[in-house]
C-alpha cells in the first residue's frame, strides 16, 4: 500500500498546483468523505477528462480506494487523508472547482449533535469561495431531516441557485453511481434526497 500511497496521496502540509500534479489543466472536482471510494473510482473511470480530489479521514477507506485506483490504472484521482474543511480552506484555490460532491455524509441524527453536521452556513460560504462561477455543489443523503436542513441552509445563500425545477430535491443524475448501501436501502423502500446547487 505504501507505493500506492506515494503515488496517489497528497501531503496536507505541502502546497500543490493541481494542474502540475495531474499534468494537465482539466475540470477539477472534490469529493468530501468518499467512504470506501467505490463511487469516486467509478466516476473517475467514467470521466477520464476530469480530475478528482478525494478527501477522507478514515484510513481503511483510503486504502480501499488506493487498491481500486491501482487495479484500474486510474491517474485522474488524488487523495488527502485529512480533515476536509482544512483542506478546502487552505489547499484549494478560490474559484477553482468545477464541482464539490458530498455523498451520504454522517447525518448526526441526534439533535444535540446537529452542530457537527458539515453543511452549515460557514461551510456554504467556503463552497461559494472555492467554486468557479457555474460550478456546482451536489449533496446526497438518506436522512430526510438532514436533507431538509441542507436545503434550508443552501437556499439561504444568494450566491447559489437550486437546480431543482421544484426548488427542492433533484433526481439522482447519471454521473452519481449508486452505492451498494444505497441500492439495498432503495430495495427496502428507503428514500434518498439529492440536492444540486450551482454557483451564480
Amino acid at each position: 500500500m505504501d507505493s500506492h500511497w506515494d503515488r496517489y496521496c497528497l501531503d496536507p502540509k505541502v502546497e500543490y498546483n493541481f494542474a502540475q500534479v495531474f499534468g494537465r489543466d482539466a475540470p477539477l472536482f472534490v469529493e468530501i468523505g468518499f467512504g470506501n471510494g467505490e463511487s469516486l473510482a467509478r466516476m473517475a473511470a467514467a470521466n477520464p477528462d476530469k480530475d478528482y480530489i478525494g478527501i477522507e479521514v478514515h484510513r481503511p477507506g483510503v486504502g480501499h480506494l488506493l487498491m481500486l485506483l491501482n487495479q484500474q490504472g486510474l491517474n485522474n484521482v488524488r487523495i488527502y487523508c485529512h480533515d476536509a474543511i482544512e483542506i478546502m480552506e487552505h489547499k484549494v484555490a478560490d474559484h477553482s472547482l468545477a464541482g464539490v460532491h458530498l455523498f451520504f455524509p454522517d447525518p448526526w441524527p441526534k439533535k444535540k449533535h446537529h452542530k457537527r453536521r458539515i453543511v452549515r452556513p460557514g461551510f456554504v460560504d467556503l463552497l461559494v469561495r472555492k467554486l468557479k462561477p457555474g460550478g456546482y455543489f451536489h449533496a446526497a443523503t438518506d436522512w430526510e431531516n438532514y436533507a431538509e436542513a441542507m436545503l434550508a441552509v443552501l437556499s439561504e445563500s444568494s450566491r447559489l441557485k437550486n437546480t431543482s425545477p421544484t426548488n427542492d430535491y433533484c433526481q439522482c443524475p447519471e454521473y452519481r453511481p449508486l452505492t451498494k448501501f444505497e441500492q439495498r436501502g432503495l430495495r427496502l423502500g428507503h428514500g434518498v434526497w439529492d440536492l444540486i446547487f450551482i454557483k451564480k
